[in-house]
């Protein structure tokens, strides 16, 4: 069976304010299949160049409360590869007031806000995945106001 790839991305720029976490992007897996991370994006539109790293984390995430498209903006998957299949699983960007729940931080690391931009593929093998009807978010903390644009890409498993 070939596996099915597929893009979240935040499709607009989603406003950080400072000294609060946010869930920028997120994906939700179905209850029959989990989810492979297979690479994600993350880039600023800040022009200050002494301005303070912004701190990045990727998740997983139970989504115990607050799942894609509660307090947040639901998003379509796009298919990027493989047999075509509907997702199966829900996505969403900008988490206002109150962030899902319960998360695990596997990866952080600071960034430049300063149009800095990380885009970072797994190694073959080594691709984190999710539970069934769980998933990750990409959660980022600046210490000023700047706008991010982010993307997930995943497979089904």
């Amino acid at each position: 069976m070939s596996a099915a790839g597929y893009s979240a991305m935040t499709g607009a720029a989603v406003g950080l304010v400072a000294a609060t976490a946010k869930s920028v992007i997120g994906v939700l897996s179905g209850a029959a299949f989990g989810l492979q991370l297979k690479s994600f994006e993350v880039a600023f539109d800040g022009v200050t160049a002494s301005a303070v790293p912004v701190l990045c984390e990727l998740c997983q995430c139970t989504f115990a409360t607050q799942p894609p498209g509660t307090l947040s903006t639901t998003v379509t998957p796009v298919q990027i590869y493989g047999r075509v299949l509907a997702a199966g699983f829900t996505a969403a960007r900008d988490w206002s007031t109150t962030q899902p729940t319960v998360i695990t931080v596997v990866k952080e690391w600071l960034l430049t806000p300063n149009a800095g931009a990380l885009f970072y593929q797994y190694p073959l093998g080594q691709e984190p995945d999710s539970a069934l009807s769980q998933g990750f978010t990409l959660r980022l903390t600046a210490p000023a106001n700047v706008n991010c644009r982010a993307t997930v890409s995943v497979e089904r498993m």
